[in-house]
């Protein structure tokens, strides 16, 4: 596996961990509608989250979060769409952001809850 991968996949493994802390309960991981994907579906409370997590070995090349375009939005709003439609979900949602800075032992985790609005 390519190292970015690698790096991807930890960084969706720390993100996980960080939202078991905060008390959230993980439904999926990488769940897949055709070729788009969300990266991890949680439950806080009443309510689904769905999380695009982002990792980047340091922040020479900018912010993490600046990485969700609006074309990522829009097919993470799809693949929502399609995850709420398939499992007949009927809760408030909300799009988050978590971003994984570093790699090995030092890294940092910031968690943009409510990163963007869908228009449905």
């Amino acid at each position: 596996m390519a190292q970015h991968n690698l790096l991807g996949k930890k960084g969706e493994m720390l993100a996980a961990r960080y939202l078991l802390d905060k008390g959230y309960a993980i439904l999926e991981y990488n769940w897949r509608s055709g070729h788009k994907e969300i990266d991890i579906i949680a439950k806080e409370r009443d309510t689904l989250v769905f999380v695009e997590v982002k990792s980047r070995a340091n922040d020479a090349f900018g912010d993490a979060a600046d990485a969700v375009t609006p074309a990522k939005i829009s097919r993470l709003i799809s693949a929502a769409e399609a995850y709420v439609r398939n499992k007949k979900v009927d809760l408030d949602f909300r799009f988050d952001i978590i971003t994984v800075v570093g790699d090995g032992e030092c890294h940092a985790i910031e968690h943009i809850e409510e990163a963007f609005c869908p228009s449905w």
